[in-house]
């Protein structure tokens, strides 16, 4: 596993690599944020950002989600995986907000949690984004990363591999450090074909030294 001097490296030459890293959903509330995000499950963010635009034109409060048949939404999403689960989920979860939060996304990741289609990693990119509170969401690109450079095991489940990042990670720099590991793995430590060769940190990489031995 990592040690505090190696992590330091890690997290500067996130830093030095992209600079300029964010969330790329394109969202200009709380609300929509959340939506985006439950939309973005086992789906490409790239993707998300082609449909949302026409979404958020059309529907602005949780009302407007349920103002039309479940059916009308379904085809307004209908070029994103699971769009059927997810068009319920946006309706059940617009249900929630309006019964139970004054139609508000809430800022505490214990009640973002219990709205539907919203698991940790949502609520953690919510929290992070929309409110400003220190969190590190771990999706396939962080887990991916976090294992080939030895932050967590090979055989952690995401909740580990978050609780590897929040100990080894300054509280600080969690939110930065979360959209930093994505840039990291989606432009360069790629699940296939990962840049070994030019990559910075390839002598502390488990799986970057096996790859340019197999070469």
């Amino acid at each position: 596993m990592v040690t505090k001097t190696q992590m330091r490296r890690i997290l500067d030459t996130f830093a030095e690599m992209f600079p300029d890293a964010h969330c790329e959903l394109n969202h200009s509330n709380p609300f929509e944020l959340t939506i985006a995000v439950l939309l973005s499950a086992q789906c490409t963010d790239a993707l998300v950002n082609k449909v949302t635009p026409n979404l958020f034109k059309k529907y602005k409060t949780p009302e407007d989600y349920l103002s039309v048949p479940l059916e009308e939404l379904e085809q307004d999403i209908r070029s994103i995986g699971l769009y059927r689960n997810k068009a319920k989920n946006i309706q059940k979860l617009a249900r929630m907000l309006i019964k139970d939060f004054g139609g508000e996304v809430p800022k505490e990741h214990g009640e973002l949690v219990k709205l539907p289609g919203v698991g940790r990693k949502t609520a953690n990119v919510v929290v992070s984004t929309a409110f400003g509170v220190p969190a590190i969401a771990v999706d396939t690109h962080v887990e991916r990363v976090s294992k080939r450079l030895g932050i967590a095991r090979w055989k952690d489940n995401t909740l580990q591999v978050e609780e590897s990042l929040m100990k080894k990670v300054p509280r600080e720099e969690w939110a930065i450090t979360h959209h930093r590991m994505i840039f990291f793995g989606r432009y360069h430590c790629k699940a296939v074909n990962p840049q070994c060769q030019v990559c910075p940190l390839l002598d502390m990489c488990r799986e970057g030294k096996k790859r340019m031995k197999t070469k």
